[in-house]
C-alpha cells in the first residue's frame, strides 16, 4: 500500500500541480465549447466525455489529498473550497438538480487555489474586507445624504430621476458610475443653472475619493500578505541556515576530536 507521505509528495510536486492546472484550463475550454449549439451537435459526446474525465481527475486528486493529509485537509480553506466546487459537479444534474449543471463552470475557479499568485491576490482581498466594509458604510452614508438633498432640490424639476428617495438613490448610484450623468445634469440645469455644483461635488467625493479608498485598502491588504510571505520565507531560510551551521559545527567538533586522538596516539 502506498504510504501517506509518498502521496503527499506527489500531490505537492510542482509537475503534478502543473498537470492539474492544464486539466482545469482544458476543461474550461470544453465547457466554453458546450455553449455552442453547433459544437454540441457535432462533438457533444466527446465534450461530455472530456468533462467526465476532468471531473474524475479532480475527484482522484481530492481523494489523494484526503488520504495524505486526513484531518489536516480541512484546516486549509483552499482545500474546502476545492471540495465544494468539485462536490457541486458530482451532484446529479437531473430533476430538481438540473440547475446545478450550469454551476459546473465553477470548476474553473480552482485555478485560484492551484496558482499561488492568484491565491495571494484573493487572500489579500479577503484580508481587506473589514476595511472595505467601513468604506462601504461611508459610501452608503454619502449616497443617502446626497439622495435626500437631491430629492428636495430636484424632485419637482426631474421627478423621473429624483421624484422620491428610492429613485434618487438609484440615479445617484448611476451618476457615481459615470453613466449618462451629463444628460441628467443638463436636463436639471435648464431650470437650475447652479445644479452642476451639486453633481461635481458629489462625483468628486463618491467616485474619486471614496472609491480610491477601496483601492488603497485592497493594496494595503495585499502588501500585508506579501510582507507575511517574506517573513515566512526569511524564517525558513534562517532555519535552514541554522541547521547548516549546526552540521558544520558538528563536523568541526568531530574533526577536532579526531585530531586530538591522533595526537595522543602519536
Amino acid at each position: 500500500m502506498i504510504g501517506r507521505e509518498t502521496v503527499a509528495r506527489v500531490v505537492e510536486d510542482r509537475r503534478f500541480q502543473n498537470f492539474i492546472i492544464a486539466v482545469i484550463v482544458f476543461n474550461a475550454v470544453t465547457l466554453g465549447l458546450e455553449t455552442s449549439t453547433r459544437m454540441v451537435a457535432e462533438y457533444g459526446p466527446l465534450l461530455h466525455t472530456v468533462d467526465y474525465v476532468a471531473l474524475g481527475i479532480f475527484v482522484l486528486e481530492l481523494g489523494a489529498k484526503l488520504y495524505a493529509y486526513r484531518a489536516k485537509f480541512f484546516r486549509d480553506p483552499w482545500n474546502i473550497f476545492d471540495l465544494i466546487v468539485v462536490g457541486i459537479a458530482v451532484i446529479p444534474t437531473t430533476g430538481p438538480f438540473a440547475v446545478l449543471r450550469a454551476l459546473r463552470v465553477l470548476r474553473v475557479l480552482r485555478l485560484i487555489s492551484v496558482v499561488p499568485s492568484m491565491r495571494k491576490v484573493v487572500t489579500g482581498l479577503l484580508a481587506s474586507i473589514p476595511g472595505m466594509a467601513s468604506i462601504a458604510a461611508l459610501l452608503a452614508l454619502i449616497i443617502f445624504v446626497a439622495g435626500v438633498m437631491a430629492t428636495k432640490l430636484f424632485g419637482a424639476i426631474s421627478p423621473e430621476n429624483f421624484g422620491d428617495l428610492g429613485t434618487s438613490l438609484f440615479t445617484l448610484f448611476q451618476v457615481m458610475t459615470g453613466e449618462a450623468w451629463p444628460d441628467i445634469a443638463k436636463e436639471i440645469m435648464k431650470e437650475a443653472p447652479m445644479a452642476w455644483v451639486f453633481f461635481v461635488v458629489y462625483i468628486l467625493v463618491s467616485s474619486f475619493a471614496v472609491l480610491n479608498l477601496f483601492i488603497a485598502v485592497v493594496v494595503s491588504g495585499m502588501e500585508d500578505e506579501l510582507r507575511q510571505d517574506i517573513r515566512e520565507e526569511e524564517a525558513k531560510q534562517a532555519e535552514t541556515q541554522a541547521q547548516a551551521n549546526k552540521e558544520i559545527l558538528d563536523e568541526l567538533r568531530a574533526l577536532r576530536a579526531e585530531v586530538a586522538e591522533l595526537r595522543q596516539n602519536a
